[in-house]
C-alpha cells in the first residue's frame, strides 16, 4: 500500500485539517464547522470538533465522518452503524481526536455495510490518527506521514502514549473500500497511533486489502479476529513498535482472494521498503496468533498462499506461540527475502505446524530464529465468544 512521507521540514506544506468533511449535495457547505455530525437523526456525516455522544440504535454512515483535533466522539454499547457504497464513507479519528466505542459481549458495536449481501470492501473502514512514533529520518521521532484516503489528515510525532481513545468490543465487517490499486482502507488502519489508546476484542470480517494494518506506532491491539480478509490478516510497517496479543486470522473453505500475495503476517521495517536508512524501523511482537487457511480448492489461488509469515525491509518480529493449521497451503511457511531488503535476522518466531497444512515450497527463506514444537496452541478462541463465529475443528 503506497503511503506520502513528510520529515519535519515538510511539514510546513501540510495543508490545513479542513473544517468539515461531506459528500454530495453538502459539498457546498464544507468551508462551515458542523455543530453536529448527526443529519435527520440517524445519518452520520461531517467532521466534529467538539463532543457528541451517539444514542445505542442504528445510524447510516453517508459520506466521510471526521473526528477533528479537540473531538471526541462517543458510541454506546449496542449501536449499529450502516456505511453507504464507496470509498469515500469511512471514519476517521484525527490526531488529537478521541472515540469511545465501547461495547460490550452483550451489546457490541457494529460497523457495517447498508446492504443485504453485502461483500469486502463495501465501505472505507476505521482509521485512527495518533501522534506516536514512525520510522524517519528525524533524531527526535517528528517525522509524519500524510493519510492516504484524505492527505490533510497527518500521522506520527513524538508522543509515544499518545492516547486516541478506546474500542472494545466492535466488530468491522466489509469494510476497506478501494480507490485505485494502491490507494485502498483496511478493516481498521491505525496510523501512528500511541500506547495511551485501549483496542481489544475487534471482529474484523470480509475486509478489502488488511483486516487491520499498523502504519507505525505503539499501540497494543488484544483479542483480535479476522475472518476473511482479501489480503493481509495482520499487516504492519512504518516502525511499529507495538504488540499483537490473542489473535486469530482464518480464510474459509473455498475463499478466493483478488490480491496477488495474500498472507497471514506482512511486516515492513519502513514504508514501501523506501526507508532502508531511516531510523525506528518496525519492531513488534505478535504472541498466541493463530492462523487458518481452509480455502482447501486447488484451483483457487488462496490454497497457494504467498507466505505464512512475511517479514522484510528492516523489520524485526518476535512471534510467540503460533499456531498454523488448516487444510490449505502455502509457498513459503516464513520468507525473510524482498527485493528491497531482507527481514531483520535476529527476527524470533516459534510455531506449531499443523499435519494437515502443506507448505509448497520452504519452511524458511531467508534467516531469522525460527524453532517448529508441538507444543504451540495459539489464540485462546473462547474470549471470541461474543462474536458469534464457529470456529472450525483444527487438526494438529
Amino acid at each position: 500500500m503506497k503511503r506520502l512521507f513528510l520529515n519535519f521540514m515538510s511539514i510546513a506544506v501540510v495543508a490545513m485539517i479542513l473544517t468539515l468533511t461531506s459528500c454530495g449535495s453538502d459539498e457546498s457547505n464544507s468551508d462551515k464547522p458542523a455543530s453536529s455530525i448527526v443529519v435527520n437523526g440517524n445519518t452520520l456525516r461531517g467532521t466534529l470538533t467538539g463532543s457528541e455522544t451517539l444514542e445505542a440504535k442504528e445510524y447510516y454512515l453517508d459520506g466521510s465522518l471526521i473526528v477533528a483535533d479537540g473531538g471526541v466522539l462517543t458510541v454506546p454499547a449496542g449501536t449499529t452503524i450502516k456505511a453507504k457504497q464507496g470509498f469515500g464513507n469511512y471514519l476517521l479519528v484525527a490526531q488529537g481526536g478521541r472515540i469511545y466505542a465501547n461495547g460490550t459481549k452483550e451489546k457490541p458495536i457494529t460497523f457495517t455495510a447498508n446492504a443485504t449481501q453485502p461483500t469486502s470492501g463495501y465501505w472505507g473502514g476505521v482509521i485512527i490518527n495518533g501522534k506516536a512514533p514512525i520510522s524517519g529520518i528525524s533524531q527526535n521521532g517528528s517525522d509524519m506521514g500524510l493519510t492516504e484516503i484524505n492527505n490533510d489528515y497527518k500521522y506520527g510525532g513524538s508522543i509515544t502514549n499518545d492516547n486516541s481513545g478506546s474500542m472494545t468490543y466492535v466488530k468491522i465487517c466489509y469494510a476497506g473500500a478501494r480507490s485505485t490499486e494502491n490507494i485502498e482502507h483496511n478493516g481498521l488502519t491505525l496510523n501512528g497511533v500511541g500506547n495511551g489508546t485501549k483496542i481489544d476484542n475487534i471482529y474484523i470480517l470480509e475486509s478489502a486489502d488488511d483486516a487491520i494494518e499498523f502504519f507505525g506506532g505503539t499501540v497494543n491491539v488484544t483479542n483480535l479476529l479476522a475472518v476473511n480478509p482479501d489480503d493481509d490478516m495482520f499487516d504492519f510497517t512504518q516502525g511499529y513498535s507495538g504488540k499483537l496479543s490473542n489473535c486469530y486470522g482464518i480464510w474459509e473453505n473455498r475463499y478466493t482472494s483478488t490480491e496477488d500475495d495474500p498472507r497471514g503476517i506482512e511486516a515492513d521495517g519502513n514504508l514501501d521498503g523506501d526507508g532502508e536508512d531511516h531510523l525506528r524501523q518496525a519492531d513488534f511482537t505478535v504472541e498466541n496468533m493463530t492462523i487458518v487457511n481452509n480455502a482447501a480448492d486447488t484451483q483457487n489461488k488462496i490454497d497457494r498462499m504467498v507466505d505464512v509469515i512475511k517479514i522484510r525491509r528492516g523489520a524485526k518480529a518476535t512471534i510467540l506461540n503460533a499456531l498454523i493449521a488448516g487444510t490449505g497451503g502455502t509457498q513459503d511457511l516464513i520468507d525473510m527475502t524482498d527485493s528491497k531488503g531482507e527481514g531483520n535476522m535476529t527476527s524470533s518466531i516459534t510455531y506449531t505446524l499443523a499435519s494437515t497444512f502443506t507448505i509448497h515450497d520452504k519452511t524458511l527463506n531467508g534467516t531469522a530464529n525460527v524453532m517448529s514444537n508441538n507444543s504451540s496452541t495459539g489464540a485462546t478462541i473462547s474470549v471470541f465468544d461474543w462474536t458469534n463465529y464457529a470456529f472450525p475443528t483444527l487438526a494438529h
